[in-house]
């Protein structure tokens, strides 16, 4: 299975980074990833434009993850039952999508095989990032038995 991670901007704190880089490379012993970050927004573009450019970077075959509020809260456990699941369903690549500051487009939204919700709370991108990126390795630590995620 292979992760892909489309997001809005960089991130530019360096201590979320460190964080976010930590993670990944915990992560890279159970998958492979790679990072898709479109430029932020001109003043003048709309979601919609912005919707246009992160479709542009969504392979067509990908099962794509919508990071939403307004999608399903799970547990890390369900988390890790839901990608084992995944896998055993032979998803190739898992597309993680976090949107720009005003959402996604519609396009985009439909464009999701399942919404995710990291929490009811709102988080910075530079921290959805990092809370995404950790508990993905956590499930990856739970289907594997780890002590990790105790």
């Amino acid at each position: 299975m292979r992760f892909r991670f489309i997001w809005i901007g960089k991130t530019k704190d360096k201590h979320w980074k460190a964080l976010q880089e930590d993670y990944l490379k915990r992560l890279s012993h159970f998958v492979k990833y790679d990072i898709v970050e479109i430029k932020d927004p001109a003043k003048h573009e709309t979601k919609e434009e912005e919707g246009k450019r992160i479709l542009a970077h969504l392979n067509q075959s990908s099962f794509t993850v919508l990071l939403d509020i307004t999608g399903e809260s799970l547990s890390s456990h369900e988390l890790s039952g839901l990608i084992d699941k995944w896998q055993i369903q032979g998803k190739k690549e898992i597309t993680f999508i976090i949107g720009g500051y005003e959402g996604v487009s519609a396009e985009v939204a439909e464009r999701a095989s399942f919404r995710l919700s990291l929490s009811f709370l709102t988080f910075t991108h530079e921290m959805s990032r990092v809370v995404l990126v950790e508990q993905l390795y956590r499930a990856y630590s739970i289907i594997n038995g780890f002590p990790y995620q105790k």
